[in-house]
């Protein structure tokens, strides 16, 4: 009987879920990319690929009782949708605040994780700014920073829902050795997302910074590299946005990273929230279907490889 238990918890442990961000249909950064592609569209091929959820993306309504109906008519739950903070520039109680609409609609909807990115002086969005020219904060400016912000993620867990930290190109905390000052100075509930392609583009590695950070990983970013591409906007000191134009960016599977390694990582430490196809790419070029059902075939048989259920 206590066998038989110990199974069963290891079970729902490693279970996992695989959804898709709209960014492959349609883009928040650059609303000009897949401008025309209906939310209906867009919801409704995200589960012929084969996925069970799907984050916000900028054609979703923010009601709760008008974005609900919509997600069960296409069978598809809300997994998570992007904040944009700026814990640089406010205070705690002025950054509760302002989430306010935005965690009650994810609780309203069944999401327990909110992706939360800071904002203050990010250049992402801005395709005549070189990645070289992102914030940076000082140490005084650390120390203060990580005080908020675990601060907020006390306030979210309080309310059921996790913080899961956004490392992001163009942004204060980019790079493996920001992810790892973050992880060092703030507590234990603000929790990690691990985006592969952003800490590739950053220099890191996904594996090591999967094993670094394990027990604190609470949300899964999944997005492929193409070298080629990455290193010629390296040498260029390009803008974010037209790294992504230039197909920077690919599905799990369609580039250089190994993902079944960080799903091992991931396994061993019992993750059981979800994983994200997120894979910025011009859908004019990049035919979005066939992409996201290209990156869900190969994430779930490599989850179904490192023993995940799902």
């Amino acid at each position: 009987m206590n066998s038989t238990n110990k199974n069963n918890n290891a079970t729902t442990e490693s279970k996992i879920r695989i959804g898709i961000n709209p960014l492959t249909w349609t883009n928040d950064d650059l609303p000009s990319l897949g401008a025309d592609t209906p939310l209906e569209v867009c919801l409704s091929e995200a589960r012929q690929a084969g996925y069970s959820g799907i984050e916000l993306g900028n054609k979703f309504p923010r009601d709760a009782s008008v974005l609900g109906p919509i997600l069960k008519q296409h069978d598809i739950s809300l997994v998570s949708g992007w904040y944009s903070a700026r814990l640089l520039e406010r205070s705690v109680e002025e950054e509760i605040a302002a989430m306010q609409d935005h965690l009650n609609l994810l609780k309203a909807l069944g999401s327990n994780v909110m992706v939360f990115a800071e904002v203050s002086g990010c250049v992402h969005g801005d395709q005549s700014v070189p990645l070289s020219q992102r914030p940076r904060m000082t140490l005084s400016q650390w120390e203060e920073y990580t005080k908020r912000m675990t601060a907020v993620a006390d306030y979210m867990a309080s309310e059921g829902v996790k913080m899961a930290y956004h490392h992001h190109m163009g942004t204060v905390i980019e790079t493996a050795e920001e992810v790892d000052k973050l992880m060092q100075m703030t507590g234990d509930n603000v929790g990690l997302l691990l985006d592969t392609g952003h800490i590739t583009f950053a220099g890191g590695d996904a594996l090591a910074m999967a094993k670094k950070h394990a027990k604190r990983i609470v949300h899964v970013h999944c997005k492929d590299i193409r070298p080629a591409v990455l290193q010629d906007n390296l040498n260029r000191d390009s803008a974010f946005l037209n790294a992504v134009l230039d197909g920077v960016y690919t599905v799990p599977g369609d580039g250089s990273i190994d993902y079944f390694p960080i799903f091992e990582v991931l396994k061993a430490a019992n993750y059981h929230g979800w994983v994200v196809v997120e894979a910025e790419q011009d859908p004019a070029i990049a035919h979005p279907l066939t992409y996201a059902t290209k990156g869900y075939e190969y994430l779930s048989a490599n989850l179904a490889k490192a023993g995940f259920h799902f």
